[in-house]
């Protein structure tokens, strides 16, 4: 199935970043990828430098981009940037152009969006260090490096003559741009006479495929200039469907005029220049892709004669696609590879030529139906969960890959070679087998390369579990090594949330988004997440969404993405929960069966009824977008919710909530080991706590440490999910949209305590008395550097506040550090002591 746009860019807007602001003490942490190793998304982009041997760099459509290394593996080289939670959308990488003059020169075309979902401009990035840092030159449009036709782009280029002139092709009609000065300004080029007219959807309301795809590709033709001087001819793809595409200059952009000749039939995705042949091979699709194609063709024009030639590999019904990498071979002129852009059933295809196109061999090939001949060897050993790790002939088992716009030949090894998939990279280093015995050595090379999108984090026991966009997600046996299978039966391309039992936490539910091939999206394991089981109780059509599993496992809450609130009891079938709003946040208690937790816009729910109903129990301050709810996993009642306005507390099940001083907004959040025996647990949180980052407090919230740096980026806070270790002290795991998991551990010494309460905070709440806090905090959003004064208040309330001599209620608070209520529970409870902070009126 194609890999989902959809989750990918629906968690990029809407973000609220705060200047970077050292407001707390910081300790060192050591963090370190949860290794899934296949890349696990979209690879648009893989480039050769021309001039220095081995030299290669790959971009990603929201993991940012990496630089190839001697053994195969890949390091990525925009993780620092992303630190800057303003600069998000550098994962995004729309382009890349590496200096034949300078191989030690790379540029990175960066940006999210187009349209509403990025307010940011673009970047080109500049580094004259092959990629270890950068330099950013903002430009005056957006960039959409995830955007519809993300694969077909190629467009930036740098003149191989005179390495200091660069073109940039832009998106949604903003034209050609040139750079004179190694990209550190641009100018529109005011001569060039289209910005392409070609949109996938125009009636798209949200603009995200209503966008014009603009500018496909720049090529140079290298051979009509000399060293030192602007080389004269450049052509030009544009998206124009049905009408002039391909465009060319003969005097260094000057003047330009449509080439002459040209197929205006398709959109054209790729145009790559066989020097030595004086060829330009062009690809064409009649989508802008990655997921649609149903047509194309495979041209080539002879510069020297002005001829085209059509060299399309396949005709009448073999024809169900389009094109999108083409590679050619600077060794062997006339050596010239294609891929098929979206070939869906029975796999994909990639062709082969050694007389420039007159005649092809291909990857695969029918035998007698079913039989399907593969020319290769596969090994998937970097990334097992990519599927079977031999030569696959099973109809409609995408083993070669989709989506494939990248495909490249090392132009100093002839048998080295590279292709992005939806899922991976793949290649291998004896591609000239393909001309002799035709079967060449295939594999997964995409290690280093962290690319998913990670919607859901737990880890109930000994193993970390997450819930991944396009590959489902996945049991971790390791932290190390890359999973063995993705989550199976059901098998969905995204899982959008989990939870366990907390009495039973072997047990765990999930839930999908809404493949097709799967219509019922609810899934439960007993065994920890290695294997799984339907849930029957759930209905076809409904999915995405958040759940939580009751203590003893026999109840799903189930918001819903489509049906609003639901709930099951022994996997019967889901009913509507009306009395809880469709927009809540949920979770359950871990330990008493019948209670469920709520939280929409400002208002707090409670259900003690299995999640039948729901009523109010408190208010949370100002909040207007609680995002999450996490609940002590050995104290009923005792409940944290981070919110648009801050982070708030309860230790009596919602009937009143203390807001944490000095956080403005909180967004994931999650409790680990305790720093020693009867400590609380220790609370992570990405928040705005004097500006946006990580952060621990190992005393209840009282305290904070900042645990990122400058050095440790994980791109946009509010997208991103967390989950603590409940057997490590410190360790905490954060899923990133677009970098995979990463994992970190204290490695320093903690500083001292030293309350973070803001400076204009007035007065400081108690779980235990009604109080209101009031901060005044300074916000910035993302779209603008300016900054603007808002003021956030929240309000705590309780109800019947317990005495010193008053009796305490079945689940109420009867002791703890700094406690003056009531230590004395009603008949049948006892006063159990819980931690330092916290002991509670249990059954007895």
């Amino acid at each position: 199935m194609p890999i989902s746009a959809y989750r990918k860019l629906s968690l990029f807007a809407a973000v609220l970043a705060a200047p970077l602001v050292n407001a707390v003490a910081s300790q060192t942490y050591t963090w370190k990828n949860v290794k899934i190793g296949g890349g696990g998304g979209f690879v648009p982009g893989i480039v050769f430098n021309p001039s220095q041997k081995g030299l290669a760099y790959a971009r990603t459509d929201i993991g940012g981009a990496y630089k190839l290394n001697a053994d195969d593996t890949w390091t990525p080289l925009l993780y620092v940037l992303s630190f800057r939670y303003t600069t998000w959308n550098y994962w995004g990488v729309a382009a890349l152009a590496t200096d034949p003059v300078t191989p030690s020169r790379l540029y990175l075309a960066c940006g999210g969006y187009t349209n509403s979902f990025d307010p940011n401009n673009g970047n080109i990035l500049i580094s004259t260090d092959s990629g270890s840092t950068f330099t950013p030159s903002k430009l005056p449009f957006k960039v959409g490096g995830n955007m519809p036709g993300r694969g077909m782009v190629q467009r930036l280029a740098i003149d191989p003559n005179s390495n200091g002139i660069l073109y940039f092709g832009a998106g949604a009609g903003n034209g050609l741009w040139k750079s004179t000065n190694f990209g550190q300004t641009w100018a529109k080029v005011t001569s060039f006479p289209s910005v392409g007219t070609y949109a996938p959807d125009p009636t798209d309301s949200s603009g995200y495929n209503s966008e014009l795809i603009g500018i496909a590709w720049v090529t140079f033709d290298s051979t009509s200039g000399t060293s030192g001087t602007a080389t004269p001819r450049i052509f030009v793809g544009v998206a124009n469907l049905g009408s002039t595409n391909i465009f060319v200059s003969n005097d260094a952009g000057s003047t330009w005029s449509a080439v002459a000749g040209q197929n205006t039939t398709y959109l054209p995705h790729k145009g790559v220049l066989s020097p030595k042949e004086k060829a330009l091979y062009v690809s064409y699709s009649n989508g802008a892709g990655p997921y649609d194609g149903t047509l194309g063709s495979v041209f080539k024009y002879n510069i020297s004669t002005s001829v085209w030639t059509d060299i399309t590999p396949v005709t009448g019904s073999d024809l169900y696609f389009g094109f999108g990498g083409v590679a050619v071979d600077l060794q062997k002129p006339g050596t010239i590879m294609v891929a098929a852009l979206n070939s869906w059933w029975p796999d994909g295809q990639i062709y082969r030529s050694t007389d420039s196109g007159a005649t092809w061999s291909p990857f695969w090939a029918w035998g007698n139906y079913p039989d399907i001949n593969k020319y290769y060897s596969y090994s998937d050993t970097l990334a097992p969960w990519l599927g079977i790790g031999t030569v696959d002939t099973t109809l409609g088992d995408l083993q070669i890959g989709w989506m494939m716009e990248a495909l490249v030949i090392d132009p100093f090894d002839s048998n080295h070679w590279l292709y992005g998939t939806g899922a991976t990279i793949q290649g291998g280093h004896n591609l000239l087998n393909w001309d002799s015995t035709h079967n060449v050595s295939l594999s997964s090379l995409a290690d280093g390369i962290e690319e998913t999108s990670v919607q859901a984090l737990i880890k109930p026991g000994a193993n970390l579990i997450s819930a991944v966009g396009d590959i489902g997600g996945f049991f971790h046996a390791s932290l190390t090594a890359p999973p063995a299978a993705e989550f199976m039966n059901p098998k969905w391309s995204t899982t959008a949330d989990l939870d366990y039992a907390g009495n039973s936490p072997l047990n765990i539910v999930r839930i999908g988004t809404g493949d097709s091939t799967q219509g019922l999206q609810v899934a439960l394991s007993s065994d920890g997440g290695q294997t799984w089981n339907q849930d029957y109780g759930a209905a076809a059509n409904v999915s995405g969404g958040k759940v939580a599993l009751s203590a003893n496992a026999d109840t799903v809450l189930w918001r819903s993405s489509t049906n609003g609130v639901l709930r099951s009891q022994y996997t019967n079938a889901f009913t509507a929960v009306p009395s809880l709003p469709s927009t809540a946040a949920i979770a359950s208690d871990k330990l008493n069966n019948s209670i469920f937790y709520g939280a929409a816009s400002s208002s707090f729910y409670l259900s003690t009824d299995g999640g039948v109903t729901f009523s109010v129990k408190s208010t949370l301050g100002s909040s207007t977008s609680p995002f999450k709810v996490i609940v002590n996993p050995t104290v009923s009642g005792d409940v944290w919710v981070s919110s648009d306005a801050g982070l708030f507390h309860s230790t009596n099940f919602g009937s009143s909530f203390t807001a944490i001083p000095g956080i403005s907004q909180a967004w994931a959040i999650a409790l680990g080991a305790p720093k020693s025996s009867g400590s609380y647990y220790a609370i992570f949180a990405a928040a705005n706590i004097g500006g946006v980052g990580y952060f621990r407090s190992d005393d209840g919230g009282v305290n904070w440490i900042r645990i990122d740096d400058v050095a440790h980026g994980f791109g946009s806070a509010s997208s991103n999910c967390l989950t603590g270790d409940f057997s490590t002290y410190g360790r905490v795991y954060i899923g990133t949209n677009g970098r995979g998991i990463f994992y970190g551990d204290a490695s320093g010494t903690a500083p001292p305590p030293s309350t973070t309460v803001s400076s204009t905070t007035t007065s400081k709440s108690s779980s235990s008395t009604s109080s209101t806090t009031t901060t005044t905090s300074k916000s910035s959003s993302i779209s603008s550097s300016s900054s603007s004064k808002s003021t956030t208040t929240s309000s705590t309330t309780t109800s019947s506040a317990p005495t010193s001599t008053g009796t305490v209620p079945a689940f109420g608070q009867c002791g703890g550090q700094g406690w003056t209520g009531g230590t004395v529970c009603v008949a049948g409870y006892t006063c159990t002591f819980s931690n330092t902070f916290y002991s509670q009126c249990i059954a007895s």
